[in-house]
């Protein structure tokens, strides 16, 4: 058999805190790549594609999350032979810490990244490679909520929380994907880089796999109470909860707090870490996000709900701040059930 007609050799890592439905899915997904879509169409199989395995720390039988089974192909110890690693999602809590977990299966994906391997993580799975070290002064992604998980254990790792994807080198040999289903967008990626782009399409026609190229924008919050001890900026954030829609909502704001504008900026930067103008923003750009979902609004009537005489600037500043148009965003999240009232303002939400 020629080097070209071998697959592609794929190690998943598996530990008691990966979630079963990642794992299975990647190792269902690329199993499928270079065959499934030609079987379906009763075209021959023209490219060898991968041979998944699930590697652990050992290869006796687990189980991992939700007490999904896991049967481990083989164990780390084994040496196995790949060009891919891949750490799938962890079922791991905001608040709790993968610091000092698995030593030795750390070393051994550093020493697999070391020796020329290819790592990928997804979602949570990206905790796992910061934990190696390998992230340390690289940009990376995981879901969303791992924010401040990130900026507490990992501050040394530039976390993106908005893109589905990041190259982490220039190679692209260590690439992190966003929050949970992203691990569709890893898969694609995979099997475009390895594969091929045409039998990427292949596969997500198979699968009906999404590329969520509008990122994790339109799915983060954007306001977030955040840990601080200033009780008057802590009023101040309350305040402008309820009055974030008034068109002069900082001055009012000022004049509540008492405070010299200049002085309200600043200590509410520093207990927030936001600014104040940015953090009004959030505001009125996730109520605006609200009224898309549950609303027939058209962008028109939401910018002066929210705050906005300019539609224009409104319009903009939700691009910005979700990565999607209103429009498209109506089209992503809409929660009603009339397809009539769904469709009222098309035009009038789009960019």
């Amino acid at each position: 058999m020629s080097r070209s007609d071998m697959p592609v050799e794929v190690l998943i890592v598996a530990v008691p805190e990966t979630a079963g439905s990642a794992l299975y899915g990647m190792v269902d997904v690329l199993s499928a790549a270079g065959n499934l879509w030609q079987r379906l169409r009763h075209e021959p199989v023209s490219q060898a594609g991968f041979r998944v395995r699930i590697v652990a720390r050992e290869r006796k039988p687990f189980l991992c999350g939700n007490d999904i089974p896991v049967q481990p192909h083989c164990a780390i110890r084994d040496q196995p032979e790949a060009s891919i690693v891949i750490l799938p999602e962890l079922w791991l809590g905001p608040d709790e810490s993968f610091h000092g977990r698995y030593p030795e299966l750390m070393r051994w994906v550093r020493d697999c990244y070391e020796g020329g391997k290819s790592i990928y993580s997804a979602c949570s799975g990206t905790i796992m490679l910061a934990e190696t070290g390998l992230l340390a002064g690289c940009a990376a992604t995981s879901h969303w909520g791992y924010q401040d998980l990130f900026r507490r254990d990992y501050p040394e790792v530039r976390f993106l929380p908005e893109p589905n994807l990041v190259l982490a080198d220039p190679s692209g040999r260590m690439v992190s994907a966003g929050g949970t289903t992203s691990w569709h967008d890893l898969a694609l990626h995979i099997i475009a880089r390895h594969l091929g782009p045409v039998e990427a399409i292949r596969i997500a026609k198979v699968y009906l796999l999404k590329w969520h190229d509008e990122g994790q924008g339109p799915y983060t919050p954007l306001v977030r109470k955040s840990d601080h001890t200033d009780a008057r900026m802590r009023q101040c954030e309350d305040w402008l909860g309820q009055h974030f829609a008034e068109h002069s909502a900082i001055r009012l704001l000022t004049e509540e707090s008492g405070l010299a504008e200049r002085t309200l900026k600043r200590r509410f930067k520093q207990a927030t870490g936001v600014s104040l103008v940015h953090y009004l923003q959030n505001l009125r750009i996730e109520r605006a996000k609200h009224l898309l979902e549950t609303t027939t609004m058209s962008i028109e009537e939401i910018s002066f709900a929210v705050g906005y005489e300019d539609v224009s600037f409104c319009r903009e500043l939700f691009r910005r701040l979700t990565g999607t148009t209103p429009g498209r965003y109506r089209r992503l999240f809409f929660a009603g059930t009339d397809l009539d009232a769904r469709q009222a303002h098309p035009d009038k939400a789009a960019s």
